[in-house]
C-alpha cells in the first residue's frame, strides 16, 4: 500500500511518500524558519498562509521525483494534532480533499506518534516494545510503547518543555531563532565546569522533568555576567550540560523501571550530538540498544506521518473507508489519549 503524508502541524511543511513493501520513496520539507525569525518565534497566521503556498507545490515536486501519482496513492495520512489550529487546518483540508477527489481514505495521524516511531524508518530499526524520550519544542515526555498505537506516559514536564528551554536560554544569550541548534554549536567552544547550573528534579524519585526554573538560573547567572564572546560560550555549555544530565538521567531511570532494553530518542531536541553522546556512553555497558532517528527526520517532517498512517493501514488489514470530506483538528491532544 502507498501512503501520502502531509505534516503541517507548526512552521515545517512536509511531505512523503511511504510504501508498506519499499519503505520510504522519497520526501520533500520546506522550512518556514527564515520568515519567522524576524519575530522571534512562530506567528500563527503566517504559518498557516505558508503552509497554503507550499503544500500542493511540495506534493507535485514529490511526484516528480518519484515518479509517480495521485492516482496510484492507497491512502493519504496527515497530521491532525497536536499543533497550531490554523496549521493544522490547512493540512487536513488539503488531505481529506485530495482523498475526497480520488475515493481514498484520509488517515488523521498524531503529530507525536510520528515521532515515536520516526525510528522506524532507519536501519537498523528498533522493535516493540521500547522506552521512548520524546523531546521536541514543546514536549518533553517518556513514554512506554508496546506496539502501534499503544502508548503509556511515565513522566514528562511540569513547565517548559527542554526545547522551549534551550530556545528561550538561547534568546537571553543573543541568539538568532530558532534559538535551540545555535545555543548546542555555541556550547562547542564553552570553557568546562567554568559555570554549574542546576539539574532540576534530577533526584525527585519519579520521571517527570522541569525547565522553566534552570532557564530563569541561567537568566539570572546572565545578568551577572560580563557577557563577553567566551562568557556566553561558557554559559551555553553550561545550560546544555545541566539540561542533557536531566533528559539521560531520566532515561536510564525509565529503562531501569520498565525493564526494556531499547531507547528511542525523538523530537528537535533528539538532534543534539551532546544528548547522543552522553546517552550512549551511560549505556555502552549496558544491554541497552540506543535508537536515533535521522538527522532528517528529527523535525517536524511528512515521513513520519507517512510512516506512521502505512503502520495504521497495516494494523487493519484492509482500508477503511474513502475520505467523505468530514474531518477535524485537534490542537490539544494528549497522546496517551489514542
Amino acid at each position: 500500500m502507498l501512503v501520502l503524508g502531509i505534516e503541517t502541524s507548526c512552521d515545517e511543511t512536509g511531505v512523503a511518500l511511504y510504501d508498506t513493501q519499499q519503505g520510504l520513496l522519497g520526501h520533500t520539507l520546506h522550512s518556514q524558519i527564515n520568515m519567522h525569525r524576524d519575530y522571534g518565534g512562530v506567528v500563527p497566521e503566517l504559518a498557516s498562509r505558508d503552509h497554503i503556498r507550499q503544500v500542493l507545490p511540495l506534493i507535485a515536486q514529490l511526484f516528480e521525483q518519484t515518479k509517480t501519482s495521485l492516482h496510484a496513492i492507497d491512502a493519504i495520512a496527515y497530521t491532525q494534532g497536536p499543533g497550531l489550529a490554523g496549521a493544522l487546518l490547512t493540512g487536513a483540508s488539503i488531505g481529506n480533499a485530495l482523498a475526497f477527489a480520488h475515493n481514498i481514505p484520509a488517515l488523521p495521524i498524531h503529530h507525536l506518534e510520528g515521532h515515536l516511531l520516526s525510528p522506524l524508518l532507519s536501519d537498523p530499526a528498533p522493535t516493540f516494545p521500547f522506552a521512548a524520550l520524546l523531546v521536541s519544542g514543546g514536549h518533553t515526555q517518556l513514554m512506554r510503547v508496546t506496539d502501534i498505537g499503544q502508548y503509556e506516559l511515565l513522566g514528562e514536564t511540569v513547565d517548559d518543555a527542554a526545547g522551549e528551554a534551550f530556545d528561550k536560554t538561547a534568546k537571553l544569550l543573543g541568539l538568532d531563532y530558532p534559538g535551540g541548534s545555535l545555543l548546542a554549536e555555541l556550547a562547542t567552544q564553552g570553557q568546562p565546569k567554568r559555570f554549574k547550573l542546576p539539574r532540576p528534579m534530577l533526584h525527585s524519585h519519579d520521571l517527570n522533568f522541569s525547565f522553566s526554573g534552570l532557564k530563569t538560573a541561567a537568566a539570572l547567572l546572565i545578568n551577572k555576567q560580563e557577557m563577553d564572546a567566551q562568557t556566553r560560550a561558557d554559559v551555553a555549555l553550561a545550560f546544555e550540560e545541566a539540561i542533557t544530565d536531566v533528559l539521560v538521567k531520566k532515561s536510564v531511570t525509565a529503562l531501569k523501571t520498565t525493564g526494556l532494553q531499547q531507547l528511542v530518542v525523538a523530537g528537535g531536541v533528539g538532534a543534539n550530538s551532546r544528548l547522543r553522546q552522553k546517552l550512549q556512553h551511560q549505556l555502552v555497558d549496558t544491554a541497552v540498544t540506543v535508537f536515533f532517528p535521522e538527522l532528517e527526520f528529527c523535525t517536524d517532517n511528512g515521513a513520519m506521518i507517512a510512516l506512521a498512517g502505512a503502520l495504521r493501514l497495516q494494523q487493519l488489514n484492509t482500508l477503511p473507508p474513502p475520505a467523505n470530506g468530514s474531518f477535524t483538528v485537534k490542537a490539544r491532544w494528549n497522546l496517551a489519549d489514542l
